[in-house]
C-alpha cells in the first residue's frame, strides 16, 4: 500500500472517463490519493503552476513524491507496478499481461476515441453525427465480441482493462445511449456495477451529475 504519510496528489475532474478509471484503480488497490479537482471550464489546467508540472496540461495527472505522470492507463499500470506488483489487476505472466495491454490499447486508440467523437458533439453542440454513431457501433460490437462467454474482458478475473473500458463505456449513459444491441456489454456493466463497492461513488454519481447538467442544458 502507498505510504499513508505521503499521499499521491491526484489532479482530476470527476466526469472524465480517464480520471474515473484511475480513481477506480486506486480504490481497488486501497491507494490513498490527495484529490485535487481541476475545473477545466475555469481553465485551471492552464495555470502557470499546472503547466510547469504537466506541459500537456491534461487530467488525470499524478504527483507521487516528485514523480509526475499523466495518461490514465499509464497511471493505472504504475500504481500496480510500484505498489502491488503481484496483483491480478495487472498480471505479471507475459501472455496475460499482453492481453490486458491489448485491451487497454483498444480502449485508448479505438473505443474511447469513438465514444468521444460521438458524445462530445451531442453534449456540447447538440449535434448527432451519423458517421460517428456508425463507427461507435462497430467498436461497441468488437467489445461485445470480446465479452462473449466471459465475465471480464481479459479472462476470468477483473483487470485494469475492465476498469478502463468500464469508465469509457458508461460515459455513454450521459446521453442515454442504446446498449440493447450489445447484450454481453450490458451484462458485463451490470455485473461490475453490483460487484465493485466503489462504483457508485467513483463512477455512478459523477455520471448522473453530468447527465443532469446535459439534460438541463437542452
Amino acid at each position: 500500500m502507498a505510504d499513508e504519510k505521503a499521499k499521491i496528489d491526484f489532479y482530476y475532474t470527476p466526469e472524465s472517463a480517464p480520471c474515473r478509471a484511475v480513481l477506480m484503480t486506486a480504490k481497488h488497490l486501497a491507494i490513498d490519493l490527495n484529490l485535487i479537482e481541476i475545473d477545466l471550464n475555469q481553465k485551471q489546467h492552464l495555470t502557470e503552476l499546472f503547466f510547469k508540472m504537466n506541459p500537456f496540461h491534461c487530467v488525470p495527472t499524478i504527483n507521487d513524491n516528485g514523480f509526475v505522470l499523466w495518461e490514465s492507463r499509464a497511471i493505472m499500470q504504475y500504481f500496480v507496478n510500484k505498489y502491488f506488483p503481484n496483483h491480478q489487476l495487472y498480471p505479471r505472466e507475459a501472455a496475460k499481461r499482453a492481453t490486458v495491454d491489448r485491451l487497454l490499447f483498444f480502449d485508448i486508440g479505438t473505443l474511447y476515441k469513438a465514444l468521444r467523437d460521438y458524445i462530445h458533439p451531442i453534449v456540447h453542440e447538440n449535434k448527432r453525427d451519423e458517421i460517428a454513431e456508425s463507427r461507435l457501433w462497430d467498436k461497441m460490437k468488437f467489445l461485445d465480441t470480446f465479452l462473449k462467454n466471459k465475465h471480464f474482458v481479459a479472462g476470468d478475473q477483473l483487470t485494469l482493462a475492465d476498469l478502463s473500458l468500464l469508465a469509457s463505456v458508461t460515459s455513454a449513459e450521459i446521453i442515454d445511449y442504446n446498449f440493447s444491441q450489445f447484450p454481453n456489454v450490458i451484462n458485463w456493466i451490470r455485473k461490475l456495477k453490483l460487484e465493485l463497492p466503489y462504483y457508485e461513488e467513483v463512477n455512478g454519481k459523477p455520471l448522473r451529475e453530468a447527465k443532469q447538467r446535459f439534460k438541463s442544458s437542452q
